[in-house]
Formats: structure tokens, sequence, C-alpha cells
């Protein structure tokens, strides 16, 4: 009779202590359990072309008409995101946001309306501190509240939170807590709202608290040095902005947290007349799709070349992205090439040769037993959309100066 007692109480306590645990993991846990972002969010934001100066209502709606008139939303670009300059200078009594009077006179609920209606998702840019980059007093800082139910009336699908500013200074224990709290409002309310954190660099608690965050800084942009650039072995000419090559070589570094429901962000794509040639827009794709990128253009998407459409709308390229397995990372730099490669769902493959030498075409291979495979493979080429063929022991290629060769092994 006593040890069926003791077995009972033993058997009661362990019950409660898992379901106790669980509610504590789930509290502590990340945004994961609502099921948000299960592969890389994709989409436009209009910060890198049109900045907060350039961007109005009239401008989003036109490129919302093009994306979906030129292929972009069916090929995955579904969020559209207005970075700043759609808010007014200041807040309400209450501590509430209001859009730019001049700039978005409708409002941004009938603009949430009308991406949802062309088939879209629709996200703004917001502070969580006292004000915004560029130093109107308009940040959610004590205002949590209030703004995060203005995002919900307005039927917001995607929350991209900016670190600028706290006027007295942030610290590294108000930064953290002031972002919790926007992930602890957003959890209680059960929306399914994207939460994209933009603090300029990795920490260990992104993941509890965004789908997405920026791993570094700013890219070079069209909109904050007039061109991005591919490589540098120098300090970028402008302030802390950040070349294709040194942001990928810092998001590299926290790829073991990526995966369903939180994604690391190293920044919104460059391409498209910004400064880097066709050929470096290939390479430039093809790194952020084999590190499992939240996919973010950058351009003006009513006047798209047709190389960048092809290069940003490649199905084969988009797959491999979208490709839930893990963050792809580097898996050797020989000289001026580099290997990347990613896991793939059915023992597959993504491989990316880099050549980044300005002059010289290099060979480049790889050993299959480095990519995981003890077996003969097929290789098909992603960008050129072709099949290599079948390849035993090894991978070799000719990868032209500033060019890569993207493939697909299987």
């Amino acid at each position: 009779m006593k040890n069926r007692l003791f077995k009972a109480l033993l058997y009661s306590f362990s019950i409660a202590f898992l379901l106790n645990t669980g509610c504590i993991a789930q509290k502590q846990g990340t945004r994961k359990l609502q099921g948000i972002a299960p592969t890389p969010p994709m989409g436009w934001n209009s910060w890198n072309w049109f900045g907060k100066k350039d961007v109005n209502e009239a401008v989003v709606r036109e490129v919302i008409d093009a994306m979906a008139a030129n292929g972009l939303r069916d090929a995955g670009y579904n969020y559209v995101v207005v970075d700043g300059g759609w808010r007014d200078t200041k807040l309400g009594p209450n501590g509430e946001l209001a859009a730019h009077p001049e700039k978005f006179p409708h409002g941004i609920k009938a603009l949430a309306d009308y991406a949802h209606s062309k088939g879209f998702k629709f996200g703004l840019h917001t502070v969580p501190g006292t004000q915004d980059c560029g130093g109107d007093p308009v940040g959610g800082f004590n205002h949590e509240q209030v703004q995060i139910q203005q995002f919900i009336d307005w039927g917001l699908d995607f929350i991209k939170l900016d670190k600028c500013k706290y006027a007295p200074g942030w610290n590294e224990d108000l930064l953290k807590e002031t972002y919790f709290r926007w992930t602890d409002i957003l959890k209680k309310s059960g929306k399914n709202i994207v939460l994209s954190i933009s603090a300029y660099q990795f920490r260990d608690w992104n993941p509890e608290v965004g789908n997405m965050s920026r791993t570094t800084p700013d890219i070079m942009a069209r909109v904050n040095v007039g061109k991005a650039a591919f490589d540098s072995v120098a300090v970028a000419p402008k302030g802390n902005f950040k070349t294709v090559m040194w942001i990928a070589n810092e998001n590299n570094k926290s790829a073991q947290y990526a995966g369903p429901g939180y994604w690391n962000d190293p920044e919104m794509l460059v391409t498209g007349d910004q400064g880097l040639t066709p050929s470096e827009q290939k390479m430039y794709f093809a790194l952020w799709g084999i590190m499992s990128a939240p996919l973010f253009l950058g351009d003006d998407p009513r006047n798209m070349p047709q190389y960048e459409k092809d290069i940003v709308m490649n199905k084969e390229a988009i797959a491999i992205n979208q490709d839930p397995t893990e963050q792809g990372t580097r898996l050797k730099v020989i000289g001026n090439t580099e290997i990347w490669t990613k896991k793939l769902k059915g023992g597959k493959a993504a491989v990316l040769f880099l050549n980044r030498d300005h002059a010289k075409t290099q060979t480049v291979a790889v050993n299959l037993s480095d990519l995981g495979f003890n077996r003969k493979v097929s290789v098909r080429d992603v960008y050129d959309k072709k099949d290599l063929g079948q390849f035993s022991n090894t991978i070799s290629v000719q990868v032209k100066p500033r060019d890569c060769v993207y493939m697909l092994v299987n």
C-alpha cells in the first residue's frame, strides 16, 4: 500500500514538474511557438531606394501594383514594408502614432487594406525608444500597448522594430527588457505578426524575441552612400555602412541559431542599379539564399532591369533559400575563392562557388565527402538552369572573375 501510494505521489509530482517546466519553456521560449515565419520571409522594403524623404502613399501603391504585375508577388515576395518616413513628427496625447498628414493622407489602414486586396501582407518600421532615427519624439517607449494595438487595428502583418533611439542612451539590459515587452504583448494578442528585430548585431536573446533579426549594421546602398559595394578591404566610405562580403562574414557567425520561426537577417537586398555588377548580384543573391536570409528587395519594383528580374525571380534559387533545413555556411576559403554549402530536404545540398578575384578565372573544387555524400551525385547549375551530369568523389568548376557557380547537388 505504501509503495503504491509513493509511486502515485511520485507520478503526480513528475507530471506536475513536466507541465510546469513546459510552461516555463514556453514562457522563456521563442516566437517559433506561434508558428510564425516557418521559412525566411520575403518581400520589399522602401528604405534602400526611397529612404525617408522620397517615400509616400502614392509610391507605395505604385510599388504594390508593380509587384503584382511583374511577377514578384507570385515568386514569393509577399511582404510590403514601409520603412522610415511614414510617421508624423509627434505622438498623440495617449502616445499613439499618426501617419504623416501630407505624405500618407489616407492613413495606414487604407494602405494596408490596399496591399491585402492585391494579395500582399503589409508592414511598417517603428522604434522602441523615445525618438526615431531622425530625432522626432515618436518612439514606443512606455507606449508599447497603445502602439501595438494600433498596428493590430490597422491590419499589420509585419513590424520592423528599429533600435533607434533612446534619448538617455541604450544599455544592454534596458534594450533586452524593451524588446521583450514588444514580443510579450504580441504573443498575448494572438496575432500572426512577424517581428523583425533591427538592433544592428546578433544577441543571444534575439531568437527568443523576434522571427528575424539583423546581425549587422546597415549595408551600403543607394540611399546612404550612393551605391552598394560587394567587397572591400577598406573601411566603408561613409559611417558604419558595410559591404556585401563583410556582412556575409558576420552573419555566418550565428548560423546555428537559424531555423523555422527565427532567421538571421543580414540586411535588405541591394539588387538592381545600386552599384553592384550583374555578376556580383548573382553572387550576392546566392549568398543570401544559401544563408537562409529573409529576402527583402530594396529596389524600385516599378523599374527593374531584366537581368535583376532573372536573378531575384529564379525559382530554383528561391527554393534553396526557402528550404528550412538550416542556414548554410562557408565551408572553406582557398585564396580568392570560397565555397559555401547548405543541406536541403531529401538528402540534397546547395553549393556555392565564389571567385572574388577581379581578373583571373579560378578552378574551384570540393570533395563530395565534405558535402556529406559518399556516392555518385547529380549536379544542376541553378543560374544557367541546366544539368551538369554526374560526379564522383569531387566537383570541380571554372569560375569567372567576380562571379559564381551555384549548384544543386542530389
